[in-house]
């Protein structure tokens, strides 16, 4: 064809060509003109057009091996104003939308769910610690002593919660994503980050179980129990809502089982835990001396 092409040229040199655009690009221009404002930001939270484009470029982009310094700095690379948004929409959940989509998918990160679980650890372990001290607060036998081992074992918990549990919940939804199509599907680490800043709620509500009144402390926990598990459960419903209905709620079901242990378990080790009773001194016996040279011993 080009050949024909270059001989009618050759043949007739004073003849003009013409450009004819492929028909498909102008249907397609003019509907998005005529696309509503609001459809882009809904199809971008819906995961469809433009962001799954969006996805699909961001998955052909070269990565760097995991051996160097490169391939973890991209699970830091978030500024400020990303962080307290994302801290943010896990404290003021939306009704609807998808925590994943909102916030998370165009970048997650490591950064933040770090920093909120090692605060989260200190704060349980100095809060706890206060709350005991001014529990037996006013007791003439009671001497403080710090519990340097309640950081140990909030690290442990904290940290085992935030990575062993999204672990088991990327396995679980990869092993169903293989049963059933057109399952929504996160990564490991989207998983980890959600869980991440759900935590966040928890370190007010700890400097808050301080206050030594246990309808308090209840009242605290039931609420940020509410907020975090509400993030966790807009989240992963997506991802499961088209399994089998048992399964789907079952598998949520365990999310937020898993997410009020946490909670409870914390508040009562280390802020409900019983008073201690301590015994009174033992007062030794005064020893008289008798007037014979010998000694005697008065016991009360």
């Amino acid at each position: 064809e080009f050949d024909d092409a270059a001989n009618l040229l050759a043949a007739n040199r004073d003849a003009t060509t013409i450009s004819i655009d492929e028909p498909g690009e102008i249907p397609k221009n003019k509907h998005g003109r005529l696309q509503e404002p609001g459809r882009e930001e809904d199809d971008e939270l819906l995961g469809t057009d433009d962001s799954d484009k969006t996805e699909l470029l961001a998955g052909q982009k070269k990565s760097a091996p995991f051996w160097t310094f490169e391939y973890y700095q991209t699970f830091f690379d978030v500024d400020t104003y990303q962080v307290l948004d994302r801290i943010k929409g896990s404290v003021f959940p939306v009704p609807g939308k998808n925590f994943v989509r909102l916030y998370i998918r165009s970048n997650p990160d490591l950064y933040g769910p770090f920093w909120i679980c090692a605060t989260l650890v200190f704060t349980i372990a100095v809060s706890g610690n206060l709350s005991n001290f001014f529990i037996h607060l006013g007791k003439p036998t009671y001497h403080y002593v710090p519990e340097f081992r309640k950081v140990s074992i909030a690290a442990t918990t904290i940290y085992a919660y935030a990575w062993l549990v999204p672990l088991a919940l990327w396995g679980f939804l990869m092993w169903r994503n293989s049963k059933v199509m057109n399952i929504v599907s996160y990564s490991f680490l989207e998983i980890v980050c959600v869980y991440g800043y759900s935590l966040f709620i928890y370190i007010p509500t700890a400097i808050l179980w301080i206050i030594p009144q246990k309808v308090v402390r209840w009242v605290l926990v039931m609420f940020s129990l509410c907020l975090s598990g509400s993030v966790l459960v807009m989240t992963f419903w997506p991802a499961v809502r088209d399994d089998n209905r048992r399964i789907a709620l079952m598998t949520v079901g365990a999310v937020v089982l898993l997410h009020a242990l946490l909670s409870v378990g914390c508040l009562a080790y280390f802020f409900d835990a019983p008073e201690l009773e301590f015994p009174a001194p033992v007062i030794p016996a005064p020893i008289i001396p008798a007037h014979n040279g010998t000694t005697v011993i008065t016991t009360s």
